[in-house]
């Protein structure tokens, strides 16, 4: 971290001065904002644990996408608490929330608005007005983004990636911050329209929602049957989420992390003298840039939620699944042997060591 942060941390953490800070004090500045991640995330998951059982490591993932100002795909059968998750966590941030439930009727104009014709009563003109759709929007919940056809998807890659809508030929601007966070049913896939391979690449993670344990499942079963509601607490907003932001794009990150991230991507790629030969066997394709700048963000995000000072080699390794599982492709003798990506990024993670 070399500079001072643009965004003050909320109260829950010192307040660093509003004047810009000098050289000397830099390094003191730095470790607060260690600091004020852990509490951020103490204060979050203890909020999110009032009505979400488990799941530390999906929260986690959920955390550094947003951190990273990016998006995350969810992935896991029905009844994982994975909508109550979304939602629980845009209201402890004060964040604006939607949830668009996709179908294969669902239009473009439907999710990023359209525009309508309105007559002004005084002078009888005519004009056209247009009204945002459910996608302007803080936090949008893409509720099975895989049921919607290729027309609809499209315009979510736009406002993924461009982080705006177009609309009668003109280009509106997505509220800052804005964050996709998709769910998937791996299940039933009849009526499906599969994601491209450029729109899960948009997808920072993709995040495999597990069932609970059996200790987490009596948990649920009992605060299920009890009735009672607990109340979740908004504990930040906007201000402190840039704050946040802020601290992750300063942290700096060393020569050989930079390096370790480069070979795992590389190895995976066929015709790169750097891939292994597993994955010459069972891979298509492999992870592309994309993956390799996710690597780095995220792994400062990993650290800093975990309090550390600074970035090494096992915070990549811990975010490489989730980042790499949905950006290879396996081939007809991975899949015949029932090889998973999961099974091809493990490897991966054994045969390239951390050093």
């Amino acid at each position: 971290m070399s500079s001072s942060p643009k965004h003050n941390p909320p109260v829950w953490a010192q307040d660093p001065s509003p004047e810009p800070q000098r050289a000397d004090e830099l390094e003191t500045d730095d470790l607060q904002a260690v600091e004020y991640f852990k509490q951020a995330r103490q204060a979050l998951t203890h909020q999110l644990a009032k009505v979400i059982v488990g799941q530390e490591a999906v929260i986690d993932q959920l955390l550094i996408a947003i951190f990273t100002r990016n998006h995350a795909l969810l992935v896991g059968v029905p009844g994982l608490a994975k909508t109550l998750l979304i939602s629980t966590l845009a209201q402890t941030m004060n964040l604006a929330f939607k949830r668009i439930q996709f179908t294969p009727d669902l239009m473009p104009s439907d999710i990023t608005g359209t525009e309508v014709m309105q007559q002004n009563p005084v002078t009888g003109e005519r004009s056209f007005r247009f009204l945002p759709g459910p996608i302007f929007a803080n936090v949008v919940l893409a509720d099975e983004i895989n049921r919607t056809p290729p027309k609809t998807q499209a315009a979510m890659l736009e406002a993924m990636q461009e982080r705006r809508v177009t609309a009668g030929g003109a280009i509106h601007k997505l509220p800052d911050p804005f964050f996709v966070l998709a769910t998937q049913n791996p299940i039933e896939q009849e009526g499906t329209y599969p994601l491209p391979e450029a729109q899960l690449d948009r997808f920072l993670f993709l995040i495999s929602v597990d069932y609970p344990s059996a200790e987490e499942e009596l948990a649920i079963m009992k605060r299920g049957a009890s009735g009672e509601k607990s109340e979740v607490r908004q504990i930040a907003g906007v201000e402190h989420l840039l704050y946040l932001q802020d601290a992750v794009a300063r942290m700096p990150v060393a020569d050989h992390v930079f390096d370790y991230a480069q070979k795992l991507v590389a190895s995976t790629r066929a015709k790169s003298p750097q891939a292994l030969d597993f994955c010459r066997k069972w891979l298509t394709w492999g992870a592309g840039p994309r993956a390799s700048i996710g690597l780095i963000m995220a792994a400062k995000a990993h650290a800093l939620l975990h309090g550390q000072i600074y970035v090494g080699c096992q915070n990549v390794a811990a975010v490489a699944p989730a980042i790499m599982r949905h950006r290879i492709g396996l081939n007809f003798a991975a899949q015949s042997e029932g090889v998973t990506p999961d099974t091809v990024v493990s490897k991966i993670l054994e045969a390239i060591p951390r050093s």
